[in-house]
């Protein structure tokens, strides 16, 4: 039998809705980040950066993107004939078919997978965080304290911990107690959703509350271990780590990348994010062209200006356009004298001439201001807009729109503009 001290499994199914029109055709690993990655490029990463080179990745919602992207995972070294990178759908099973409902089920149904390694340690990971972790420093520190589990955690305001599951712990860092989302907590030390089990805890957890409806790790399987007597410990995380789940959040991640001082680094030899890239040309900047503070992507083509923003690979951006406090994600097209501020532009859209993107004052959004809020203008991917239009904040657009869509040439803040058929 084969056999691997740690295998990785890494929950990347999520719809990410609070990222609306991002992720309606895409699961939210897969969403462009930081002008050349994607999302799951990071705990990738980080896998191949600690020496854990087999990774099982569980994909569910929209997986057509991701799974290109993985492909058999060359650009992270993770292209091995024993172990490496394995896409694990939900399948079809000869009593039933069942799609993972929930982050612990997915697990479980794929206890055969990880059975082939034998692992020692399994590592649950998320895909849709941005984050460097040295995982094997992790597990030096579960050995040293021979946990049965432990649980990445990491300092937040006391103010913010009611928004996450907080572990108590005492003096040598054992979980005592833990508490989902409390109302009054007792403690800052917030999970970060990422974990390491023996092998032999998390398969007979997880074979013993396989009948829970939408198995989580969360509210089922650590409590249940914890309720047995394993030894529960926190591995306290200090560094950089941003779930990047809605828009705004999304927005502050890749504003802080182009910092003079970044918190986080992309730049670092030592700790290097890997992704696949196409073969590209050269970026082009014309001699009317100005970039102050960006991130350009290989094969952009920049004849405007372009101002504390991140541009993805092969954009072009026309002569006399603005580009300001923006994300403009690949193969995207901003026609000559267009100016955006505080836009987030998907992949392959089409903006034409003269327009104004971002402009006049914040209302909010008439369909979800939960989601369209923070004075952003959100485009979905392929989408067209017309010449010389005025977009305002708070706004979506998705589809191939036309001038009779736009009021006196104006879609007003607050407003949605979703063409029948390109979302549902």
């Amino acid at each position: 039998m084969i056999k691997k001290e740690m295998i990785a499994m890494l929950l990347a199914g999520g719809q990410g809705s609070r990222l609306g029109v991002l992720t309606s055709k895409m699961a939210k690993p897969a969403v462009s980040f930081g002008g050349k990655y994607r999302i799951i490029d990071f705990p990738l990463s980080n896998c191949i950066n600690s020496g854990i080179d087999t990774v099982g990745v569980l994909t569910q919602y929209q997986p057509l993107r991701l799974n290109t992207h993985i492909g058999i995972g060359i650009p992270w070294d993770l292209d091995r004939n024993i172990g490496g990178v394995t896409v694990l759908p939900p399948y079809e099973k000869s009593e039933n078919s069942e799609w993972y409902t929930g982050t612990a089920n997915a697990i479980y149904q794929n206890i055969d997978y990880m059975e082939t390694y034998n692992p020692d340690y399994v590592l649950i990971l998320s895909g849709d965080h941005i984050y460097k972790m040295d995982y094997e420093m992790m597990l030096d520190y579960h050995k040293a304290n021979k946990a049965e589990v432990t649980i990445a955690v990491m300092p937040v305001p006391m103010e913010e911990a009611k928004r996450f599951g907080i572990m108590i712990t005492d003096d040598k860092g054992r979980i005592t107690e833990f508490e989902e989302k409390p109302e009054h907590p007792r403690s800052n030390l917030a999970s970060m959703g990422i974990y390491i089990f023996n092998w032999k805890t998390l398969k007979d957890a997880l074979i013993k509350m396989a009948d829970q409806p939408a198995l989580d790790f969360g509210k089922h399987v650590i409590p249940h271990c914890h309720d047995n007597g394993a030894p529960l410990y926190a591995y306290e995380f200090n560094g950089y780590w941003k779930d990047v789940g809605t828009l705004e959040s999304y927005w502050q991640a890749n504003m802080e990348l182009i910092d003079i001082v970044p918190d986080f680094n992309l730049y670092e030899e030592y700790w290097k994010i890997y992704t696949k890239s196409d073969t590209l040309p050269p970026q082009y900047f014309s001699s009317d062209s100005v970039i102050e503070r960006s991130i350009v992507g290989e094969g952009s083509e920049i004849y405007g200006k372009v101002f504390n923003s991140v541009i993805g690979c092969g954009v072009v951006i026309g002569k006399d356009a603005v580009v300001r406090d923006s994300i403009i994600m690949n193969e995207t097209k901003i026609g000559a004298g267009t100016e955006c501020y505080k836009c987030i532009v998907a992949e392959g859209v089409e903006i034409g001439e003269g327009c104004k993107l971002g402009v006049g004052d914040e209302v909010p959004n008439e369909t979800n201001s939960k989601i369209y809020n923070s004075g952003l203008v959100t485009i979905g991917e392929k989408t067209e807009i017309p010449n010389q239009v005025t977009v305002g904040k708070n706004t979506v657009i998705f589809g191939k729109t036309e001038p009779a869509d736009y009021e006196n040439g104006r879609l007003e803040s607050g407003r949605s503009l979703v063409k029948a058929g390109d979302w549902e």
